[in-house]
């Protein structure tokens, strides 16, 4: 298998880099030519009848845009909007149309069949759709028609140019690029930097410190004008895989601690559990979206009974994917997190309303 982020930290094997690059230019060249197709309207994106708020990123990988969807939609709910939650069901087995994950009431489809996100979206939204599909025009008319949404959030969808967005949200984590501004598969970008300037407005992810922009993205960002945020995860607490036991994350300072994880970003999952205080012993990682199997149970068992540690602890993400290990599940607890925007969610809040109100008004 060949380790991409080697390749993209100017590491590892010459001759693949070289392939890699080549591969870069002519990949570079489909989506420029595409994004210049809707830029001169050449290709129309198609408005929806009412507010769209896209939410994704220009980079592979993880940057926290499912705890971003949950918080804007609850955020929309609490202003008085009917929101509903639109995704392409990445990693899901359907391959219909329109799959109703979620009808705001109950939960219709497992996590198999609609995928991780999309599933652990419906999970924690309450009275708010999720409905995934190919073809987003498609899915929002359902979200609008049969749910009455007057708003919809759109996952991932950042170089989904098919609908009209009002909000484009762009998250980008904030370890950038490391000066490394090629697309796929040379580098992480899965569009130039030059699509930073659809963004309405740039949410940096897991910014714990103080972030320095890159140079490039902070010059683009400056010249468009486009608002910045930064945000947070937060771990909230623990939950028993069987949902028996719920505590505060406090809870875990100074315990010993073995964990798995099947992420984009495991580094972030790491990240998060020290900045709780505990004492990691292990982190075994899996390929993102991971399958688990029984010997990757086993493998996890033995490993973390030989450890000594006090708890074994996941991602809500892989949770999902081992809802079929009912015996698994309650040797494990599963880190919530929630997305805290800094200084304050308040200012973020105003932002959106704000522009939602410019909607209303054209």
């Amino acid at each position: 298998m060949v380790n991409w982020q080697r390749i993209w930290d100017d590491d590892g094997n010459i001759p693949l880099k070289i392939i890699a690059h080549i591969l870069s230019f002519f990949y570079l060249g489909v989506v420029t030519l595409r994004n210049r197709l809707f830029d001169y309207k050449i290709f129309r994106e198609i408005k929806l009848p009412c507010p769209v708020i896209s939410v994704g990123n220009i980079t592979v990988g993880g940057t926290g845009k499912t705890p971003c969807v949950i918080m804007l939609a609850e955020m929309l709910k609490k202003n008085g909007f009917r929101p509903a939650v639109i995704s392409r069901g990445y990693g899901g087995r359907s391959k219909n149309p329109v799959n109703i994950v979620s009808d705001g009431d109950r939960i219709l489809l497992d996590s198999e069949t609609a995928g991780d996100e999309p599933f652990l979206m419906a999970n924690a939204l309450k009275d708010i759709p999720v409905i995934t599909g190919a073809k987003r025009k498609i899915t929002g008319k359902v979200a609008i028609d049969e749910f009455g949404a007057n708003i919809l959030v759109c996952d991932d969808a950042m170089q989904h140019r098919q609908i009209f967005r009002d909000i484009n949200l762009v998250l980008w984590d904030s370890n950038g690029l490391k000066g490394n501004y090629h697309v796929l598969p040379r580098g992480k970008l899965r569009e130039s930097l030059e699509g930073i300037k659809r963004a309405s407005a740039i949410l940096l992810t897991r910014a714990n410190e103080n972030v320095m922009l890159e140079t490039k993205m902070e010059e683009m960002i400056k010249a468009c004008k486009i608002p910045v945020f930064s945000s947070i995860h937060t771990p909230v607490e623990t939950i028993n895989g069987d949902e028996s036991i719920r505590q505060p994350i406090s809870e875990l300072k100074g315990k010993k601690v073995y964990a798995f994880c099947g992420i984009a970003n495991p580094a972030s999952f790491e990240k998060t559990l020290l900045t709780s205080g505990v004492e990691l012993i292990s982190l075994d990682i899996f390929p993102d979206h991971h399958s688990y199997r029984e010997k990757d149970i086993e493998k996890i068992k033995t490993g973390f009974l030989k450890s000594g540690a006090a708890y074994l602890i996941t991602t809500e993400k892989d949770a999902v994917r081992l809802r079929k290990y009912s015996g698994f599940l309650k040797m494990i607890f599963i880190l919530r997190v929630r997305m805290d925007v800094k200084p304050s969610t308040q200012s973020f809040e105003y932002f959106i309303l704000e522009k939602l109100k410019m909607v209303k008004k054209h």
